[in-house]
């Protein structure tokens, strides 16, 4: 959207300007202009031209004289003497008295020129002022001139061309949102048994899932019109706006019925309404008006209306009752199965290399949205690009998995030989810890090259399938992989780095996690002494118990990691020979593969 620029000055500073010159020009300039040449000389000269008979018309007033030539081309004027004879010498020399010289202009002359000819000047000046302000703040069309106006995107006929081939990864919400389309095809179908489909669908789940993907898909396959607007998009400088855009872009709807009414990111103007007295923003009233339309909805208008969100726990509750948003439709991030499909979807707009492992890669960009899918396999092509081969490998994919997760190498940070070798330490720790516990997920790649995120190496550990629950064991042998790092320093070393920051991180949250949220203490029981706010935008939490609660679950945690720590501590020491053989591979060669990792642990 072009950027609205503000006058400089206001308009009507230029148009008192120009009210003003006009003004002096009538007062100053007008009169002389009707006046006829008048040349002044004095009596003497008059006289002469009386003697010789050159006078042609005179005019005597009380204080000049006013006269022409026989041939009446030039005016003269000349100041009044004491001549008593001047009247019979001029009757002798044909001079001619007549009506004044000079002719006043005619009332409705007068009244055009003072008054008409500036009205027209200043109205034409005006136009010409206001066409170039407007093309300065972007045109009739620019947001200045469209206050109220509800702009929405329109896509009629699926212009996009998306359907729900074109989306990978969530089956559950296709399904749900299928029955949209069937009801747009043939509506008498539900009408016939007197059901009615959902007012609203509200999409919710992380960021890059497809939310919008989907609701585009919804309108490509029901082959109707799509109206999309953010709801950041209806909130105006000037209340009243917001509620205006509303009113305009639900009136286009049921024009245009049946159609797809998509708002994204509604929690911009869906937010709870916090109850102060006397509370009237502009949101609020966006609000209200957009409740209000929902329920002016009958329920065969044709029109459904879809959102989404990342924080469906602010919406106000009066927006997402039955009758309003009656249907939910969670986009979760993608399983094993469609992480896959994902990764297929987006390959066909590339040249892949033949033999590329779709499953593998899936596994090893576990947790992944869709969005960062493809970006995986955009930098895959841009990695093939840059070493100059036209087709994208399964090294490419790897790696691009790599640059998505810990950024790309950084190839201008040289490690000492020392810090090399802590890394490489600290990292096989990680390694050797999981390796050696059980229900630990396989270790894929070891490297100590430095990335762009500040890591200086990383262990990647892949599962082998879905997970979707933990025991206590597993979520403990985490946190044990998670200090093995700081456990191998220690015991190989004889000191600590700063390198072990993100992992006392990890293991410090996922202990909390454990005796506030999951119920694995034994002296908390089942007692949940933590609230999880914005679930889908990093999960933050907020303690909900008393200060010497949480005084004990600090306790808890810290003894909890301890222990943790002991036993990782217990395994790097039992298989100190392996870590200093492993240790050294790794510095000698800086990455190495969870194959040959075991190749080596089991020798």
């Amino acid at each position: 959207m072009n950027e609205v620029k503000k006058p400089k000055k206001p308009l009507i500073y230029y148009y008192g300007i120009v009210l003003l010159i006009l003004m002096l020009f009538n007062l100053l300039l007008m009169p002389k202009m009707l006046e006829r040449q008048i040349k002044e000389v004095d009596y003497g000269t008059f006289m002469t031209m009386t003697e010789e008979k050159n006078i042609g018309r005179v005019q005597i007033e009380a204080n000049q004289i006013l006269f022409t030539d026989k041939k009446g081309t030039t005016v003269y004027k000349t100041g009044p003497m004491s001549d008593p004879g001047l009247v019979e010498r001029l009757k002798a020399s044909g001079a001619v008295f007549s009506s004044p010289i000079i002719q006043e202009a005619s009332p409705l002359i007068s009244f055009l020129i003072s008054w008409i000819l500036p009205m027209v000047i200043f109205i034409v000046l005006g136009q010409f002022l206001t066409k170039k302000m407007m093309n300065k703040v972007g045109g009739p069309n620019s947001m200045m001139f469209n206050m109220g106006k509800s702009n929405a995107k329109v896509y009629v006929k699926s212009s996009d061309g998306i359907k729900f081939s074109d989306v990978a990864g969530e089956d559950e919400a296709k399904e749900n949102l299928a029955e949209i389309v069937d009801y747009l095809h043939n509506p008498k179908k539900y009408s016939e048994i007197g059901a009615s489909m959902p007012k609203g669908i509200l999409l919710v789940g992380p960021p890059g899932t497809g939310k919008t993907l989907l609701a585009k898909a919804v309108a490509g396959e029901a082959n109707v019109p799509f109206f999309s607007m953010s709801g950041s998009e209806f909130v105006e400088l000037f209340v009243g706006m917001g509620a205006s855009k509303v009113r305009d872009l639900f009136k286009q709807a049921k024009e245009k019925a049946p159609c797809i009414v998509f708002i994204d990111e509604i929690d911009a103007i869906g937010g709870k309404r916090d109850g102060r007295i006397g509370g009237n923003d502009e949101r609020e009233q966006t609000l209200n008006q957009l409740l209000t339309e929902m329920d002016g909805f009958e329920g065969n208008t044709g029109v459904i209306i879809l959102a989404a969100t990342n924080r469906p726990e602010t919406l106000d509750p009066a927006l997402t009752r039955p009758g309003r948003f009656d249907r939910r439709v969670p986009v979760e991030l993608p399983d094993l199965k469609g992480r896959e499909e994902i990764l297929k979807v987006h390959a066909k707009k590339i040249k892949i290399a033949p033999g590329v492992d779709f499953s593998q890669i899936a596994r090893m960009a576990a947790g992944a949205s869709g969005a960062e899918l493809a970006n995986i396999i955009n930098e895959a092509a841009l990695r093939a690009v840059r070493a100059g081969r036209k087709e994208a490998s399964q090294e490419d994919l790897e790696e691009s998995i790599e640059v998505v997760i810990a950024g790309y190498q950084k190839k201008n940070a040289i490690l000492t030989d020392k810090e090399k070798m802590i890394v490489s330490y600290h990292e096989i720790g990680h390694a050797l810890v999981a390796a050696k516990q059980t229900n630990s997920a396989p270790v894929q790649k070891i490297t100590i090259v430095p990335r762009t995120s500040g890591a200086l190496g990383y262990t990647m550990q892949v599962d082998e399938g879905n997970r979707y629950l933990m025991s206590k064991e597993e979520i403990e042998n985490k946190i044990a992989t998670y200090t093995g790092g700081r456990a191998a320093e220690e015991i190989a070393v004889g000191s600590v780095s700063t390198g072990a920051s993100n992992d006392i991180e990890q293991a410090t949250k996922l202990a909390r996690a454990m005796i506030t949220q999951y119920g694995m203490s034994d002296n908390f029981d089942m007692v949940a002494l933590e609230t999880v706010t914005n679930q889908y935008l990093g999960g933050d939490s907020s303690l909900a118990c008393s200060a010497e609660t949480a005084s004990e679950i600090d306790r808890q945690v810290v003894a909890l990691v301890k222990r943790q720590h002991e036993k990782a501590k217990n395994i790097i020491a039992e298989n100190k020979a392996k870590l200093d053989e492993l240790a050294k591979y790794l510095y000698d060669n800086e990455t190495i593969t969870g194959e040959e990792f075991m190749n080596i642990l089991n020798q």
